[in-house]
C-alpha cells in the first residue's frame, strides 16, 4: 500500500507543490449573510438532534432487539432533513459543513449510540458520492431526494465489465446503516480484460441490485447499528457508476475534484479516511456522554455503599469520578470538532489551489479521531464503570448496554489500526521509506 511514489507525492504536497492548472482552481466567495444563514441552519439541526434524545433513550432496548432503529425514527430523520446534511444544494440538500454533521451525530448518540452509528454511516457517504462521481451519476442518484448509502472499504465484490456496465457478485459484511440505505458505496475488484492483475474500483449501486442478509445482532455490543451483510448476485450498474483504479482509503483529490467544481464548495474535495473515522468517533463521544448522563442519574438516586452512607450526589469521591469523566469526554469532543474543522480547511485549500490535501494529512487527522474513540472508552471504563455499581450493570440496564456498545467500538476494525498507524505516520513524518510491516 505504501510505496515510494506515494511518499514522493506527500513530500511534494508538504513543500507546497500544486497539481492542476489555473482553470481548475476554485475560488469561493461567501458573504457574511450566507455565513450567518449557514450557522443558523446548523444550530437548528443540532437542536433537532437534541430534541430527539428522550425518545432515543426510551427506544434503546427496542433498537438493540430489532438490530436497527424503527421506521418512526427513520421518518423523523427524513422529515427533519438530517439525512440530507451532505447532499449538495444543487439537488435540494442542505450541504452543511463537517463540524455540524459531527455535532449532530454526537447529540444523537447521547440518546442512542446504535442509532447514531446506523444513521451517520449511511448519511455521511453523500459527501463522497458528491465529490467523486460525474454529474450524470449525481443527477440520477440524488434525483429521488432519497439518498443514503452504507459503505465498507473491503473489496470483497467482483465487478465484471459487460456491455454498458458492470456485473457485481459477492458478499460484503459490516454494512452499518444498510437497513435504510437506498444505495451502497463500496470497493470492487475489476478483472483486467487482458488477463492481468485485477484493479480496485469504487462503485455506487442502487438498493435493487443487492439483498440485505439477516445476520446482525449477535455481537457483544452495537447490536442496533444495522451492520448487516449484503449480497450481490449478478447485480448490474451502468459503466459510469464505477470509478476504476480508485482506493477509498487513498482518494486522489489534489487540485480539486469533480464535486468541488460542480458544487462550488471545497468541502467536496476532501479525502475519505478521516471522515469515516470521525463519524465513528462522534458516535463514541456521544455514547460517552450517554454513559455519563446515566452515571448522573445513579448519583441522584443511589447512596454510597460504605459509611458514611450519603447520597452519591453529595459524596466528594463521586463528584470527582463524574468531573474526571466529564472533562475527558468534553476534551475528546473539542478535539473532534477541531479535526472536523481542519478537514474543512484542508479541503478548501485543496480546491482553491493553495495546497493539496495529502494522504499524510488524511492519515494524521484520522489518527487523532481514532485516539478519541479509545480514550472515551477508557474513560468510561475507568472513571464510570468501576464506580457506578453492579445494579447498573444488570442485563438490559442503560449503562450496561452503553458499556457493551463502547467496548465493541473499541474493538472495531478502525481502532485496530492504532498501533500499525503509529509506525506508518512516523515513516512519513521522518522521510523514511514506507513499509506495510507491523
Amino acid at each position: 500500500m505504501y510505496d515510494r511514489k506515494l511518499s514522493d507525492s506527500i513530500v511534494t504536497g508538504l513543500t507546497g507543490g500544486l497539481m492542476g492548472t489555473k482553470e481548475n482552481l476554485l475560488t469561493v466567495v461567501t458573504s457574511e449573510a450566507a455565513k450567518q444563514e449557514s450557522r443558523a441552519a446548523s444550530a437548528d439541526l443540532v437542536a433537532t438532534a437534541i430534541a430527539m434524545r428522550p425518545e432515543l433513550i426510551e427506544r434503546q432496548a427496542e433498537v438493540e432487539e430489532n438490530t436497527f432503529f424503527s421506521e418512526a425514527i427513520h421518518q423523523k430523520f427524513l422529515g427533519s432533513g438530517l439525512y440530507d446534511m451532505f447532499v449538495p444544494k444543487l439537488y435540494g440538500g442542505l450541504e452543511v459543513d463537517v463540524p455540524t454533521f459531527a455535532k449532530v451525530t454526537v447529540e444523537l448518540a447521547r440518546g442512542c449510540m446504535s442509532t447514531a452509528w446506523c444513521f451517520s454511516l449511511s448519511a455521511n457517504h453523500a459527501l463522497q458520492v458528491a465529490s467523486f462521481f460525474p454529474k450524470a451519476v449525481q443527477d440520477e442518484v440524488f434525483a429521488r431526494h432519497d439518498f443514503r448509502a452504507a459503505s465498507t472499504s473491503a473489496p470483497t465484490v467482483t465487478a465484471t465489465k459487460v456491455s454498458g456496465g458492470y456485473v457485481l457478485n459477492g458478499v460484503v459484511g459490516y454494512c452499518s446503516g444498510i437497513p435504510y440505505s437506498t444505495y451502497y458505496l463500496g470497493q470492487a475488484m475489476v478483472p483486467a480484460e487482458d488477463g492481468g492483475a485485477p484493479q480496485m474500483g469504487m462503485f455506487v449501486a442502487p438498493r435493487e441490485q443487492f439483498e440485505r442478509l439477516d445476520d446482525w445482532g449477535d455481537t457483544l455490543g452495537l447490536k442496533g447499528t444495522g451492520s448487516h451483510s449484503i449480497r450481490f448476485t449478478d447485480g448490474f450498474i451502468p459503466e459510469s457508476y464505477l470509478i476504476e483504479n480508485f482506493n477509498m482509503l487513498d482518494m486522489p483529490v489534489e487540485g480539486g475534484t469533480v464535486g468541488s467544481r460542480l458544487h462550488g464548495n471545497g468541502m467536496y474535495s476532501g479525502r475519505g479516511l478521516v471522515l469515516f473515522t470521525l463519524s465513528i468517533a462522534a458516535a463514541v463521544i456521544g455514547g460517552g456522554y450517554n454513559a455519563l448522563d446515566e452515571f448522573e442519574n445513579q448519583m441522584r438516586t443511589k447512596k454510597t455503599s460504605l459509611p458514611p452512607i450519603i447520597s452519591r450526589l453529595e459524596d466528594p469521591d463521586y463528584q470527582r469520578y463524574y468531573g474526571s469523566a466529564y472533562t475527558k469526554i468534553a476534551t475528546a469532543e473539542a478535539a473532534l470538532m477541531n479535526v472536523a474543522q481542519q478537514h474543512m480547511d484542508l479541503s478548501a485549500a485543496n480546491a482553491s489551489g493553495e495546497r493539496p490535501y495529502t494522504f499524510l494529512d488524511d492519515f494524521k487527522l484520522a489518527g487523532i479521531a481514532r485516539e478519541l474513540i479509545l480514550q472515551v472508552w477508557e474513560t468510561v471504563e475507568r472513571d464510570l464503570f468501576r464506580h457506578v455499581g453492579s445494579s447498573a450493570a444488570k442485563n438490559g440496564e442503560r449503562f450496561e448496554r452503553l458499556f457493551r456498545d463502547l467496548a465493541q467500538a473499541a474493538g472495531h476494525r478502525n481502532p485496530l489500526l492504532r498501533e500499525p498507524s503509529y509506525r506508518t505516520l512516523t515513516q512519513f513524518e521522518l522521510g523514511l521509506v514506507p513499509t506495510n510491516q507491523h
